[in-house]
């Protein structure tokens, strides 16, 4: 499909019940792939995810002279063989595309290359921020070209086969990613890492978390007890033979069909205990009126009669701010989600994209530098724009449950972290397994 092509949004015409399997982690697979591509020996990674951010880290560390053996085909089976390189390979190019992960966790690996290394990507990757990243990097020892556009991309890291390490002060608050960059790449500098954060509120600590949990389990020593600071010691990164967790965050859309239509929609092979921030669904939607239960076929959410406004703070898991914007436009009563401005730096100004399009549909959407006031209102069809941003097309599907004639446009950027999202969203409105 391409990128102005309309997709009609189907409404429900009846409760919808059904169960889905949602793809791995994006944010689990891409720190697999860092953490094995700097390893002492291969690594097996099960059920990754294959979409365009995963793919794109694949192919950067491909680049830099990792091979990845991929055994699967429909992003659901199947298995990635990493064997790291003997030495980090300079003298390429990385294409990043517009894939955050990439952008922050490859520049790091690059430092180490045995020679330059330049990063381009889609247009969006010039405008989303690095530079705190790249003077990291510089106090670090690395040298970095970003004359062009400084602290931003495009740019060249000049690897000198290794990077000294050290302690170093970062301002995280647009982008958690910052820290968990030098902590997947620290025990391989020679002096190992000791990050601190300085600056505003630092969002989304539970990716800081899992990549924390994630080097540890590769056999790394991490010291996080003092707040918003983490040392890693410089060491062997063990290779590791890991299956890659459902993407929570994915699930969103799904869970929120159970809302939508008062139906009930069983998520499979939903983890008892996770890091990944997208597990806060069950509290958030449990307070608009959800019900949740484990059960044998996986984590059932049961909608009711009615959707309730929530005030929430949503400053570690505001990537699930458009889907829950959906439902609170679709609401009994006002809503109020705090803590979320960083997500204007995402794949687009998320804040201001979702109060257009909202308020395009008939809505009320107020947009604040840092959060969003949503009033119910009577919604009609129309087109819902998506910027190029994945979870914005998810939430003109969800709006579309409930308002008929809604058509959202160039729903094929859902391909970033989620294949075939049409055909899943189908499958979901049949209560059929989907079929890739």
């Amino acid at each position: 499909m391409s990128r102005d092509e309309l997709w009609d949004a189907p409404a429900a015409a009846e409760p919808i019940r059904a169960r889905v399997t949602v793809p791995g982690s994006k944010s689990a697979t891409n720190r697999a792939l860092v953490l094995a591509a700097l390893a002492d020996g291969p690594s097996t990674l099960y059920r990754p995810l294959r979409s365009r951010d995963s793919l794109l880290m694949a192919g950067a560390l491909r680049a830099l002279g990792a091979e990845i053996d991929d055994a699967g085909e429909d992003g659901l089976d199947g298995s990635w063989l990493v064997t790291p390189a003997e030495r980090v390979t300079g003298g390429t190019e990385v294409d990043m595309g517009a894939a955050g992960t990439v952008m922050r966790f490859v520049p790091p690996i690059a430092a180490l290359a045995d020679g330059p290394v330049r990063f381009d990507g889609d247009p969006r990757s010039h405008e989303r921020p690095v530079g705190p990243l790249v003077d990291a990097l510089r106090t670090l020892g690395a040298e970095i070209d970003d004359a062009a556009n400084p602290g931003h991309f495009p740019l060249a890291v000049r690897g000198a086969g290794g990077l000294r390490g050290g302690a170093v002060e970062i301002d995280a608050s647009s982008s958690s990613q910052f820290v968990s960059a030098l902590l997947l790449s620290g025990a391989r500098f020679d002096e190992g890492v000791d990050v601190r954060h300085v600056g505003g509120r630092l969002p989304s600590l539970p990716y800081i978390a899992m990549a924390v949990q994630m080097v540890r389990a590769a056999g790394v020593e991490v010291d996080d007890s003092e707040p918003e600071r983490w040392r890693v010691r410089p060491g062997a990164i063990k290779p590791v033979t890991q299956t890659i967790e459902p993407d929570l965050s994915n699930a969103a859309p799904f869970l929120a069909a159970a809302l939508v239509t008062g139906g009930t929609v069983t998520i499979a092979d939903w983890p008892r205990a996770t890091s990944q921030p997208g597990d806060r669904l069950r509290e958030i939607l449990t307070l608009m009126g959800a019900s949740f239960e484990f059960t044998e076929a996986g984590l059932e959410c049961r909608g009711s009669a009615t959707i309730h406004g929530i005030d929430l703070d949503l400053a570690d898991e505001a990537e699930l701010t458009p889907t829950i914007a959906a439902l609170a436009a679709l609401a009994d009563g006002p809503s109020r989600l705090r803590g979320i401005g960083h997500i204007r730096l995402h794949e687009t100004d998320r804040l201001a994209a979702i109060a257009a399009e909202i308020n395009g549909l008939g809505g009320r959407v107020k947009e604040l530098p840092e959060e969003l006031l949503i009033e119910p209102a009577p919604l009609h069809g129309g087109v819902f724009h998506t910027y190029e941003d994945h979870r914005l097309a998810t939430a003109g599907a969800v709006l579309g449950l409930a308002v008929p004639g809604v058509q959202v446009q160039d729903v094929a950027t859902t391909g970033k972290t989620l294949p075939d999202f049409p055909g899943r969203w189908a499958a979901l409105l049949a209560g059929t397994d989907y079929a890739a």
